[in-house]
């Protein structure tokens, strides 16, 4: 990230502190709007944050790694939520998430691709039992999945990734 992004990014997180006046008691809004910003909650940042609202480090740390909308890595450009729900799971989901995993050369520790495209999540239930199993990319759910169009759906999305960076 160049400096001058990184530079405006920060100046979001003071407007975002300045917004909330610096009230500790409004940690979850500031993170969240900080993990808008940046897509994760990096570091630095939180430590900036435990500074600036003069509570500890471990505090922070806590509610960021309680709460599962939260996330400490940075994310992909699209990510992937695979459903293993019950109606999903039946459906058989895990052969969609074992072929997403092989297709992207992900494991269980590695869930975001080298090219930081990707990143891929489990889910425990997406609310979308009747079209199970179900994936979310991008916040658009995907119906009645199988490993192959799961597969298709990914290589849609590159190629699309593709074609927009061809015309800008």
């Amino acid at each position: 990230m160049n400096s001058s992004v990184s530079n405006q990014k920060f100046r979001c997180v003071c407007d975002i502190l300045d917004r909330y006046e610096h009230k500790s008691s409004a940690l979850i809004p500031i993170l969240q709007a900080i993990q808008e910003v940046y897509g994760y909650l990096p570091e630095d940042i939180m430590t900036y944050i435990s500074t600036a609202l003069k509570i500890s480090p471990s505090r922070i740390y806590g509610v960021a790694t309680f709460f599962t909308h939260f996330t400490l890595t940075p994310k992909g450009l699209h990510v992937i939520k695979i459903c293993d729900g019950t109606a999903c799971h039946v459906n058989r989901s895990g052969e969609i998430l074992e072929a997403v995993m092989k297709h992207l050369n992900l494991s269980d520790k590695k869930r975001t691709t080298d090219d930081g495209i990707f990143t891929l999540e489990t889910v425990a239930c997406l609310g979308a039992c009747g079209l199970a199993p179900v994936i979310v990319v991008d916040e658009k759910a995907h119906g009645q999945m199988t490993p192959d169009t799961a597969v298709a759906l990914i290589e849609a999305i590159r190629e699309s990734d593709r074609e927009q960076e061809a015309t800008a």
